[in-house]
């Protein structure tokens, strides 16, 4: 049981949470401001994920009965192994405690604001009766919200949350509305929203507010991404879809791990 718990954490998307990090930990470094608190914005990392981690479990609980209707998600912890209801809630319950308790009492009280927003979009998102994810809204509160939060959740640590640019933040909303309306296979909204994060993209480069490698760092893990998802709208979406999440979850992540230790020590 315990196994199929810590499985339904998807410890392997940390990717997600490494990527944003990595981000506006290179916007300390070429705006050459001191790192002070090193160890400070790894246990940030650690709980910004196990919290993420939580709330997959939350979800994979409340979508069960769509999930196991769904062959693309046969691999879902449990949907392979039966867990009572309550050792899931409760299981849920201890970890969000234990992170809340660890940010409040030692970390700055914004960055504990910016995971209180994570848990309540999320529960927002997953949960009835309001449950965005199935709402026309979802494509606003999903993968686009979450991306701004796990980067403005390390902006915090670093000492100001506009350390990055604000039109980084848009361009990284607008990103991951495309990748969730890729995945969703709504081709046209997709590229709608596509054509617009390039037009913010284009801005950030000519105006300054990303340079090369921060370049690298937002788009190129994620377009590796993308390019499977994009091919599912019109080849095998199964294998597409595993190769996306080979390249990101799990290639992507040890680049992004290694990155993020070298730039804070």
């Amino acid at each position: 049981m315990i196994k199929t718990l810590i499985k339904s954490t998807r410890l392997s998307w940390a990717s997600k949470n490494a990527n944003m990090y990595l981000l506006a930990l290179t916007y300390a470094y070429f705006s050459a401001t001191p790192i002070k608190n090193a160890l400070e914005i790894i246990v940030g990392l650690i709980l910004v994920t196990v919290l993420w981690g939580a709330l997959y479990t939350l979800n994979d609980l409340t979508d069960l009965d769509v999930d196991r209707r769904d062959h693309l998600k046969k691999d879902r912890a449990f949907i392979q192994n039966n867990v009572d209801q309550k050792f899931i809630i409760t299981f849920f319950a201890i970890v969000i405690s234990i992170v809340f308790i660890i940010s409040f009492t030692t970390f700055p009280a914004s960055f504990t604001l910016i995971l209180s927003l994570m848990f309540l979009n999320q529960l927002l998102y997953t949960l009835p009766p309001i449950r965005l994810k199935e709402t026309k809204f979802a494509p606003f509160f999903s993968t686009a919200t979450n991306s701004v939060l796990r980067l403005a959740s390390c902006a915090v640590l670093l000492g100001d949350v506009f350390l990055v640019p604000l039109s980084v933040y848009l361009f990284m909303y607008l990103a991951g509305m495309g990748t969730y309306l890729m995945y969703k296979s709504k081709t046209t909204y997709a590229s709608l929203v596509g054509v617009m994060a390039g037009m913010v993209l284009l801005y950030t480069l000519l105006a300054g507010d990303m340079n090369i490698i921060q370049f690298a760092v937002a788009i190129l893990p994620s377009f590796l991404a993308a390019i499977p998802l994009y091919l599912s709208l019109f080849m095998k979406k199964d294998d597409m879809f595993r190769l996306a999440d080979v390249l990101y979850h799990q290639v992507a992540m040890v680049f992004f791990i290694i990155c993020i230790l070298i730039i804070v020590f």
